[in-house]
């Protein structure tokens, strides 16, 4: 509480399916928070940025805006997910040093890493190769504001962190099957075939990935341990240390859903990276972040709100 009362904050995407969690943590913290909106604010212009900060000068800034979705939408975005996540990310800290904001946080992913990162992915390994390539574009903006932190810490003294986050889920999550991952699609693609009583559902890929997911409400806390006490430019993994394939992601959420079909792979569909599971032993031990939500629980709450929202 001494550290976030009447601090004033700055949340990027603070509106967002993250950015919502984030910011009532905050305010229960006594913090003074400030969510630029897109609709006034493009985040990409650097006159809007300006006038961000003119508007709300802030002690601290929480990037959380991004331009993001799952494989498909990368594929069909690569270029609009590279330029606005670099554009938006690069000009932010550059205003955010030249207004003397004290701490600038990041959001990074895990599509950062390199395709074949040895398992569990750890941060010693994030510059050993090139990321898959169906999210390539959104991964390396993402790892140039890490190499931005680091510069800008070398000669400036500026105070910025990064976290490679895995992929979310939970309450309010994105559910739009252009643009949403594959818990809310899968949940959705459920809910909709039980519904029209299809007799299948197609999901893409061979099933054999593995994932991690982290709850929605346990990000937010990893965030707010980490800007109160971590202050070091090199990357932090931020995810629950478990890993599920697809297959099996996918046999769950049937079940839970209660979806009584087939499931039919399309193999002539990208699997993306083979393999995603992360070290969470530095977040532990540098800010003492641990993810408490069990995965079946949290997939339970995140179908009951869907459930209760659009059913």
């Amino acid at each position: 509480m001494d550290f976030w009362s009447g601090k004033k904050i700055t949340v990027t995407g603070g509106a967002g399916f993250l950015g919502r969690f984030v910011v009532e943590q905050l305010k229960l913290r006594e913090a003074k928070v400030f969510v630029p909106r897109f609709e006034e604010y493009d985040l990409r212009k650097i006159d809007d940025i300006k006038m961000m900060f003119d508007v709300s000068p802030c002690q601290v800034l929480i990037h959380l805006a991004a331009s993001v979705g799952g494989i498909g939408a990368n594929l069909k975005n690569a270029g609009k997910f590279f330029y606005d996540n670099i554009v938006m990310g690069v000009q932010l800290m550059e205003e955010a040093r030249i207004r003397g904001t004290n701490k600038f946080v990041t959001i990074g992913t895990i599509c950062s890493y390199p395709k074949f990162t040895p398992l569990p992915f750890k941060e010693d390994d994030f510059w050993n190769g090139y990321p898959e390539e169906t999210n390539a574009p959104y991964g390396l903006a993402k790892k140039m504001l890490v190499v931005q932190s680091q510069a800008y810490r070398q000669q400036y003294g500026f105070n910025s962190i990064n976290l490679l986050q895995v992929n979310l889920y939970g309450p309010g999550d994105n559910f739009n099957p252009e643009s949403s991952h594959v818990i809310p699609a899968l949940i959705r693609k459920c809910f909709e075939a039980a519904k029209n009583k299809d007799k299948e559902i197609v999901v893409w890929g061979t099933g054999k990935p593995t994932r991690e997911f982290l709850y929605v409400e346990d990000a937010a806390r990893g965030i707010l341990l980490a800007t109160e006490k971590y202050d070091k430019s090199e990357p932090v993994n931020l995810g629950s240390g478990q890993e599920i394939s697809i297959k099996n992601l996918v046999d769950l959420i049937v079940k839970l859903v209660g979806f009584k079909g087939k499931v039919i792979w399309d193999t002539s569909k990208p699997d993306g990276q083979p393999k995603r599971c992360l070290d969470v032993s530095k977040a532990e031990k540098e800010f003492g972040f641990k993810a408490k939500m069990d995965f079946e629980e949290g997939l339970k709450r995140t179908i009951e709100w869907y459930k209760q929202q659009y059913c």
